[in-house]
Protein backbone atom coordinates (compact mmCIF):
# COMPACT_ATOMS: atom_id res chain seq x y z
CA UNK A 1 0.00 0.00 0.00
CA UNK A 2 1.49 2.95 -1.07
CA UNK A 3 2.25 5.71 2.39
CA UNK A 4 0.22 9.12 2.44
CA UNK A 5 2.68 11.86 2.69
CA UNK A 6 2.41 15.00 2.86
CA UNK A 7 1.53 17.66 0.64
CA UNK A 8 4.47 19.41 -1.23
CA UNK A 9 5.21 22.71 0.29
CA UNK A 10 2.92 22.06 3.74
CA UNK A 11 5.70 20.92 6.13
CA UNK A 12 5.60 19.09 9.31
CA UNK A 13 7.41 20.75 12.52
CA UNK A 14 9.22 18.17 14.38
CA UNK A 15 9.79 17.82 17.87
CA UNK A 16 13.61 18.72 17.40
CA UNK A 17 12.37 21.99 15.89
CA UNK A 18 9.75 23.24 18.16
CA UNK A 19 11.71 24.17 20.99
CA UNK A 20 12.98 27.09 18.84
CA UNK A 21 9.64 27.80 17.77
CA UNK A 22 8.50 28.63 21.18
CA UNK A 23 11.39 30.45 21.72
CA UNK A 24 11.01 32.22 19.10
CA UNK A 25 6.61 33.12 19.62
CA UNK A 26 6.90 33.24 23.58
CA UNK A 27 9.70 36.19 23.17
CA UNK A 28 8.07 38.15 20.65
CA UNK A 29 4.52 37.39 21.92
CA UNK A 30 5.83 38.42 25.36
CA UNK A 31 7.48 42.25 24.19
CA UNK A 32 4.12 42.62 21.78
CA UNK A 33 2.28 42.04 25.44
CA UNK A 34 5.14 44.72 26.71
CA UNK A 35 3.84 48.00 24.20
CA UNK A 36 0.82 47.15 25.20
CA UNK A 37 -0.70 44.62 21.88
CA UNK A 38 -3.62 42.49 22.49
CA UNK A 39 -4.36 39.29 20.79
CA UNK A 40 -7.06 38.45 17.84
CA UNK A 41 -7.91 35.24 16.18
CA UNK A 42 -10.32 35.33 13.19
CA UNK A 43 -10.65 32.66 10.70
CA UNK A 44 -7.88 30.69 8.14
CA UNK A 45 -11.13 30.85 5.60
CA UNK A 46 -12.45 34.10 3.77
CA UNK A 47 -14.05 35.29 1.08
CA UNK A 48 -12.52 35.50 -2.17
CA UNK A 49 -13.45 38.83 -2.72
CA UNK A 50 -11.87 40.14 0.64
CA UNK A 51 -8.35 39.52 -0.73
CA UNK A 52 -9.13 40.70 -4.23
CA UNK A 53 -10.65 44.29 -3.05
CA UNK A 54 -7.19 44.29 -0.75
CA UNK A 55 -4.35 43.04 -2.06
CA UNK A 56 -5.59 43.97 -6.00
CA UNK A 57 -6.34 41.75 -8.37
CA UNK A 58 -3.34 42.00 -10.49
CA UNK A 59 -1.07 41.29 -7.92
CA UNK A 60 0.97 37.98 -8.02
CA UNK A 61 -0.82 36.76 -4.92
CA UNK A 62 -4.06 37.01 -6.36
CA UNK A 63 -3.41 35.85 -10.14
CA UNK A 64 -1.52 32.57 -9.47
CA UNK A 65 -0.80 32.11 -5.25
CA UNK A 66 -4.31 32.00 -3.69
CA UNK A 67 -5.84 28.42 -2.50
CA UNK A 68 -9.25 29.36 -4.17
CA UNK A 69 -12.25 27.01 -4.53
CA UNK A 70 -16.37 27.22 -4.79
CA UNK A 71 -18.03 25.80 -1.69
CA UNK A 72 -21.25 23.97 -1.92
CA UNK A 73 -23.53 27.15 -2.14
CA UNK A 74 -21.37 28.44 -5.09
CA UNK A 75 -19.29 31.02 -2.80
CA UNK A 76 -15.44 31.25 -4.03
CA UNK A 77 -13.70 30.97 -0.71
CA UNK A 78 -9.51 31.51 0.08
CA UNK A 79 -7.21 30.68 1.95
CA UNK A 80 -5.89 33.37 3.60
CA UNK A 81 -2.74 34.41 2.00
CA UNK A 82 -1.65 37.14 4.43
CA UNK A 83 -2.94 38.71 7.57
CA UNK A 84 -3.69 41.83 7.16
CA UNK A 85 -7.15 42.17 5.21
CA UNK A 86 -9.06 39.87 7.39
CA UNK A 87 -7.81 41.51 10.34
CA UNK A 88 -9.46 44.71 8.88
CA UNK A 89 -12.56 42.97 8.16
CA UNK A 90 -13.22 41.02 11.64
CA UNK A 91 -12.53 44.49 13.27
CA UNK A 92 -14.51 46.21 10.76
CA UNK A 93 -17.38 43.69 11.16
CA UNK A 94 -17.21 43.65 15.26
CA UNK A 95 -17.01 47.91 15.57
CA UNK A 96 -13.66 47.68 16.65
CA UNK A 97 -12.34 50.61 14.71
CA UNK A 98 -14.12 53.46 14.47
CA UNK A 99 -13.10 56.44 16.95
CA UNK A 100 -10.37 54.33 18.52
CA UNK A 101 -7.39 53.29 18.50
CA UNK A 102 -6.53 49.18 18.11
CA UNK A 103 -3.08 48.16 18.63
CA UNK A 104 -3.21 44.21 18.27
CA UNK A 105 -1.39 41.22 17.03
CA UNK A 106 -2.45 38.04 15.26
CA UNK A 107 -0.56 34.24 14.49
CA UNK A 108 -1.07 31.33 12.55
CA UNK A 109 -0.56 29.71 8.82
CA UNK A 110 -1.10 31.56 5.70
CA UNK A 111 -0.97 30.02 1.99
CA UNK A 112 0.17 30.91 -1.18
CA UNK A 113 0.73 28.30 -3.82
CA UNK A 114 4.12 29.27 -4.70
CA UNK A 115 7.68 27.01 -5.77
CA UNK A 116 8.64 25.51 -2.10
CA UNK A 117 12.18 26.69 -1.72
CA UNK A 118 13.84 26.58 1.90
CA UNK A 119 12.19 29.60 4.01
CA UNK A 120 9.20 29.98 1.12
CA UNK A 121 6.65 27.48 1.51
CA UNK A 122 3.18 27.18 0.87
CA UNK A 123 1.72 26.71 4.56
CA UNK A 124 3.89 29.41 6.41
CA UNK A 125 3.17 30.03 9.77
CA UNK A 126 2.85 34.41 10.00
CA UNK A 127 3.07 36.58 13.19
CA UNK A 128 1.29 39.85 12.37
CA UNK A 129 1.08 43.27 14.55
CA UNK A 130 -1.85 45.99 12.98
CA UNK A 131 -2.43 49.82 14.52
CA UNK A 132 -5.68 51.39 13.49
CA UNK A 133 -6.57 55.08 14.84
CA UNK A 134 -3.27 56.67 14.42
CA UNK A 135 -1.88 58.40 11.80
CA UNK A 136 1.56 60.26 12.88
CA UNK A 137 5.16 58.94 12.15
CA UNK A 138 5.44 58.25 15.93
CA UNK A 139 3.45 55.29 16.00
CA UNK A 140 5.51 54.10 12.76
CA UNK A 141 8.81 54.68 15.23
CA UNK A 142 7.08 52.53 17.61
CA UNK A 143 6.85 49.94 15.78
CA UNK A 144 10.13 49.92 13.94
CA UNK A 145 11.51 50.41 17.30
CA UNK A 146 9.67 47.20 18.61
CA UNK A 147 10.97 45.12 16.58
CA UNK A 148 14.68 46.31 16.89
CA UNK A 149 14.04 45.98 20.46
CA UNK A 150 13.40 41.68 19.23
CA UNK A 151 16.19 41.49 17.34
CA UNK A 152 18.24 42.56 20.48
CA UNK A 153 16.42 40.01 22.03
CA UNK A 154 17.28 37.07 19.68
CA UNK A 155 20.67 38.26 19.00
CA UNK A 156 19.94 39.16 15.79
CA UNK A 157 20.85 42.82 15.94
CA UNK A 158 24.37 42.58 13.77
CA UNK A 159 22.61 40.16 11.31
CA UNK A 160 19.45 42.37 9.73
CA UNK A 161 19.35 45.57 7.95
CA UNK A 162 16.17 47.83 8.25
CA UNK A 163 14.87 49.58 4.76
CA UNK A 164 12.43 52.40 4.79
CA UNK A 165 10.95 54.11 1.69
CA UNK A 166 7.64 56.25 1.59
CA UNK A 167 5.44 55.41 -1.39
CA UNK A 168 3.24 58.90 -0.55
CA UNK A 169 -0.56 58.99 -1.38
CA UNK A 170 -2.65 57.33 -4.23
CA UNK A 171 -2.30 60.16 -6.49
CA UNK A 172 1.45 60.73 -6.55
CA UNK A 173 1.36 56.82 -6.94
CA UNK A 174 -0.36 57.27 -10.06
CA UNK A 175 1.51 60.35 -11.27
CA UNK A 176 5.18 58.28 -10.76
CA UNK A 177 3.45 55.25 -12.02
CA UNK A 178 2.81 57.11 -15.47
CA UNK A 179 6.31 58.69 -15.58
CA UNK A 180 8.01 54.94 -14.54
CA UNK A 181 5.90 53.02 -17.54
CA UNK A 182 6.81 56.16 -19.78
CA UNK A 183 10.75 55.55 -19.29
CA UNK A 184 10.15 51.34 -19.61
CA UNK A 185 8.04 51.67 -21.99
CA UNK A 186 10.92 53.12 -24.30
CA UNK A 187 13.37 50.26 -22.98
CA UNK A 188 10.47 47.27 -23.17
CA UNK A 189 12.91 45.43 -25.40
CA UNK A 190 15.65 44.98 -22.34
CA UNK A 191 12.83 43.81 -19.86
CA UNK A 192 12.67 40.42 -19.02
CA UNK A 193 9.48 38.28 -19.16
CA UNK A 194 8.70 39.21 -15.72
CA UNK A 195 8.84 42.93 -15.84
CA UNK A 196 7.02 43.44 -19.55
CA UNK A 197 4.38 41.20 -17.45
CA UNK A 198 3.77 43.95 -15.16
CA UNK A 199 4.63 46.73 -17.18
CA UNK A 200 1.18 47.70 -17.38
CA UNK A 201 -0.71 45.51 -14.45
CA UNK A 202 1.85 46.54 -11.62
CA UNK A 203 4.63 48.31 -12.77
CA UNK A 204 5.85 49.39 -9.39
CA UNK A 205 6.96 45.70 -8.47
CA UNK A 206 9.27 46.08 -11.19
CA UNK A 207 11.32 48.73 -8.98
CA UNK A 208 11.57 45.47 -7.10
CA UNK A 209 13.16 43.29 -9.60
CA UNK A 210 15.83 40.69 -8.20
CA UNK A 211 17.60 40.71 -11.88
CA UNK A 212 20.78 42.76 -11.83
CA UNK A 213 20.28 43.92 -15.65
CA UNK A 214 16.57 45.30 -14.55
CA UNK A 215 18.04 47.53 -11.54
CA UNK A 216 20.84 48.49 -13.15
CA UNK A 217 18.25 49.96 -16.39
CA UNK A 218 16.20 51.48 -13.10
CA UNK A 219 19.14 53.75 -11.98
CA UNK A 220 18.32 55.90 -14.84
CA UNK A 221 14.45 55.82 -13.92
CA UNK A 222 12.63 58.58 -12.86
CA UNK A 223 12.79 58.56 -8.67
CA UNK A 224 9.70 58.36 -6.75
CA UNK A 225 10.31 60.51 -3.77
CA UNK A 226 10.08 63.60 -6.76
CA UNK A 227 6.99 62.75 -6.75
CA UNK A 228 5.52 62.82 -3.14
CA UNK A 229 3.23 64.81 -1.73
CA UNK A 230 4.47 67.24 0.69
CA UNK A 231 2.50 65.70 3.39
CA UNK A 232 3.80 62.34 3.06
CA UNK A 233 7.60 63.66 2.59
CA UNK A 234 7.18 65.67 5.80
CA UNK A 235 5.32 62.60 7.25
CA UNK A 236 8.60 60.32 5.97
CA UNK A 237 11.27 62.86 6.97
CA UNK A 238 9.74 63.12 10.92
CA UNK A 239 10.22 59.16 11.26
CA UNK A 240 13.35 59.32 9.94
CA UNK A 241 14.23 62.16 12.52
CA UNK A 242 12.68 60.23 15.10
CA UNK A 243 15.01 56.90 14.41
CA UNK A 244 18.07 59.33 13.56
CA UNK A 245 17.32 60.49 17.33
CA UNK A 246 16.95 57.26 18.82
CA UNK A 247 19.73 55.68 17.04
CA UNK A 248 18.32 53.58 14.94
CA UNK A 249 19.98 52.53 11.89
CA UNK A 250 18.54 52.52 8.50
CA UNK A 251 18.63 52.65 4.71
CA UNK A 252 16.44 54.57 2.44
CA UNK A 253 15.78 52.15 -0.41
CA UNK A 254 13.61 54.36 -3.00
CA UNK A 255 12.67 51.08 -4.86
CA UNK A 256 11.12 49.31 -1.91
CA UNK A 257 7.98 48.93 -2.72
CA UNK A 258 6.04 45.71 -1.21
CA UNK A 259 3.75 43.24 -2.96
CA UNK A 260 0.34 44.60 -1.81
CA UNK A 261 -1.54 47.08 -3.29
CA UNK A 262 -2.85 48.71 -0.24
CA UNK A 263 0.11 50.22 1.22
CA UNK A 264 1.15 54.01 1.25
CA UNK A 265 3.76 56.41 2.52
CA UNK A 266 5.52 54.64 5.26
CA UNK A 267 6.87 51.00 3.80
CA UNK A 268 9.72 49.11 5.89
CA UNK A 269 11.32 45.67 5.34
CA UNK A 270 14.07 44.11 7.50
CA UNK A 271 16.53 42.23 5.29
CA UNK A 272 19.64 40.06 5.65
CA UNK A 273 22.25 38.29 3.99
CA UNK A 274 22.49 35.30 5.71
CA UNK A 275 19.13 33.44 4.09
CA UNK A 276 20.15 33.73 0.21
CA UNK A 277 17.63 34.78 -1.41
CA UNK A 278 14.99 34.35 0.96
CA UNK A 279 16.57 37.61 2.90
CA UNK A 280 13.17 39.25 3.85
CA UNK A 281 12.08 38.33 7.63
CA UNK A 282 10.17 41.32 8.50
CA UNK A 283 8.18 43.62 6.76
CA UNK A 284 5.48 46.13 6.36
CA UNK A 285 4.16 49.86 6.53
CA UNK A 286 0.64 51.85 6.04
CA UNK A 287 -2.22 51.31 4.81
CA UNK A 288 -4.65 54.33 5.50
CA UNK A 289 -7.33 53.58 3.09
CA UNK A 290 -7.61 49.97 3.40
CA UNK A 291 -10.61 50.60 5.90
CA UNK A 292 -12.38 52.31 3.65
CA UNK A 293 -11.95 50.27 0.75
CA UNK A 294 -13.44 47.44 2.65
CA UNK A 295 -16.88 50.14 3.42
CA UNK A 296 -15.85 51.42 6.93
CA UNK A 297 -14.97 55.18 7.65
CA UNK A 298 -11.58 56.69 6.79
CA UNK A 299 -8.91 55.31 9.42
CA UNK A 300 -5.28 55.46 9.24
CA UNK A 301 -3.54 52.19 9.89
CA UNK A 302 -0.32 50.66 10.05
CA UNK A 303 1.32 46.97 10.51
CA UNK A 304 3.77 44.50 9.91
CA UNK A 305 4.66 40.68 9.65
CA UNK A 306 7.14 37.88 10.08
CA UNK A 307 7.78 34.45 8.95
CA UNK A 308 8.64 31.87 11.35
CA UNK A 309 10.07 29.77 9.52
CA UNK A 310 12.75 32.14 8.22
CA UNK A 311 13.51 33.96 11.84
CA UNK A 312 13.99 29.93 12.64
CA UNK A 313 16.60 29.61 9.69
CA UNK A 314 18.21 32.68 10.47
CA UNK A 315 18.47 32.13 14.20
CA UNK A 316 20.22 28.56 13.18
CA UNK A 317 22.41 30.96 10.20
CA UNK A 318 23.06 33.04 13.06
CA UNK A 319 24.06 30.40 15.38
CA UNK A 320 22.19 32.92 18.41
CA UNK A 321 19.80 30.17 19.77
CA UNK A 322 20.78 29.87 23.47
CA UNK A 323 21.29 26.48 24.67
CA UNK A 324 18.72 25.58 27.63
CA UNK A 325 16.34 26.49 24.66
CA UNK A 326 17.77 23.62 22.60
CA UNK A 327 18.02 21.22 25.51
CA UNK A 328 14.58 19.75 25.76
CA UNK A 329 15.21 18.36 29.23
CA UNK A 330 17.05 19.64 32.38
CA UNK A 331 16.89 15.88 34.27
CA UNK A 332 16.55 12.60 33.94
CA UNK A 333 15.03 10.72 36.98
CA UNK A 334 16.40 7.43 36.85
CA UNK A 335 14.46 4.31 39.35
CA UNK A 336 17.04 1.77 40.45
CA UNK A 337 15.66 -1.58 42.30
CA UNK A 338 12.12 -1.59 43.11
CA UNK A 339 11.07 2.40 43.57
CA UNK A 340 9.07 2.87 40.89
CA UNK A 341 6.16 4.56 42.71
CA UNK A 342 8.45 6.34 44.98
CA UNK A 343 10.31 8.47 42.32
CA UNK A 344 7.07 9.20 40.58
CA UNK A 345 5.73 11.03 43.85
CA UNK A 346 9.77 12.21 43.63
CA UNK A 347 9.12 13.66 40.21
CA UNK A 348 6.09 15.40 40.73
CA UNK A 349 7.47 17.53 44.37
CA UNK A 350 10.40 18.51 42.50
CA UNK A 351 8.07 19.66 39.87
CA UNK A 352 6.31 21.74 42.52
CA UNK A 353 9.07 23.13 44.09
CA UNK A 354 11.02 23.68 40.55
CA UNK A 355 8.34 25.12 38.27
CA UNK A 356 11.08 25.85 35.42
CA UNK A 357 12.69 22.70 35.36
CA UNK A 358 12.01 20.22 32.53
CA UNK A 359 12.24 16.83 34.41
CA UNK A 360 11.84 13.67 32.48
CA UNK A 361 10.93 10.26 34.72
CA UNK A 362 12.68 7.38 33.48
CA UNK A 363 10.11 4.47 32.48
CA UNK A 364 9.91 0.89 30.84
CA UNK A 365 12.81 -0.44 33.65
CA UNK A 366 16.07 -1.50 32.33
CA UNK A 367 19.82 -1.66 33.75
CA UNK A 368 21.30 1.13 35.17
CA UNK A 369 23.83 1.52 32.58
CA UNK A 370 20.88 1.71 29.59
CA UNK A 371 18.74 4.15 31.89
CA UNK A 372 22.39 6.56 31.42
CA UNK A 373 22.62 5.95 28.07
CA UNK A 374 19.15 7.57 27.72
CA UNK A 375 19.48 10.03 29.95
CA UNK A 376 22.62 11.11 28.39
CA UNK A 377 20.41 10.64 24.59
CA UNK A 378 17.71 13.03 26.26
CA UNK A 379 19.91 16.13 26.39
CA UNK A 380 19.58 16.65 30.36
CA UNK A 381 22.18 17.91 32.47
CA UNK A 382 22.19 15.89 34.96
CA UNK A 383 21.15 12.59 35.92
CA UNK A 384 18.87 11.54 39.18
CA UNK A 385 19.78 8.37 40.53
CA UNK A 386 17.21 6.90 43.53
CA UNK A 387 17.36 3.52 44.49
CA UNK A 388 16.44 1.81 47.86
CA UNK A 389 19.18 3.38 49.73
CA UNK A 390 18.61 6.84 48.66
CA UNK A 391 15.06 6.26 49.55
CA UNK A 392 15.49 4.99 52.72
CA UNK A 393 18.01 7.76 53.83
CA UNK A 394 15.69 10.42 52.21
CA UNK A 395 18.84 11.15 49.47
CA UNK A 396 19.65 11.25 45.83
CA UNK A 397 22.30 10.66 43.61
CA UNK A 398 23.57 13.64 41.43
CA UNK A 399 25.20 12.33 38.41
CA UNK A 400 26.80 15.76 35.91
CA UNK A 401 26.36 14.68 32.71
CA UNK A 402 27.91 17.78 30.65
CA UNK A 403 30.41 18.93 33.04
CA UNK A 404 33.61 16.96 34.99
CA UNK A 405 32.48 16.73 38.15
CA UNK A 406 32.04 13.93 40.42
CA UNK A 407 28.79 12.49 41.39
CA UNK A 408 27.04 13.81 44.67
CA UNK A 409 24.66 12.71 46.56
CA UNK A 410 22.08 15.56 47.90
CA UNK A 411 18.83 15.78 50.29
CA UNK A 412 15.95 16.87 48.59
CA UNK A 413 16.00 20.63 49.53
CA UNK A 414 19.65 20.62 48.61
CA UNK A 415 18.63 19.36 44.87
CA UNK A 416 15.82 21.99 44.07
CA UNK A 417 18.50 24.67 45.33
CA UNK A 418 20.59 22.94 43.19
CA UNK A 419 18.45 22.46 40.07
CA UNK A 420 17.32 26.31 40.30
CA UNK A 421 20.92 27.29 40.15
CA UNK A 422 21.51 25.01 37.06
CA UNK A 423 18.83 25.90 34.75
CA UNK A 424 18.46 30.13 35.60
Amino acid sequence: MKKIQSIRGMNDLLPGDSACWQYLESSIFKLLSQYGYREIRFPLLESTDLFKRTIGEVTDIVEKEMYSFDDRNGDSLSLRPEGTAGCVRACEEHGLIFNQVQRLWYQGPMFRHERPQKGRLRQFQQIGVEVFGLDGPDIDAELILMISQLWQILGLADSVTLQLNSLGTAQSRDAYREALVSYLEEKKDQLDEDSQRRLHTNPMRILDSKNPEIQLLLNKAPDLHDFLDDASLQHFEKLCLILDTLGVSYVINKRLVRGLDYYGKTVFEWVTSLLGSQGTICAGGRYDGLVEQLGGKSTPAIGLAMGVERLALLLDAAATLPDSIARQVDAYLIPVGDVGIKVLELGQMIRRSCPALRLQNHCGGGSLKNQMKKADKSGAIVALIVGEDEVAEGNLTVKFLREDRPQMSVSVDELIELLNIKIN
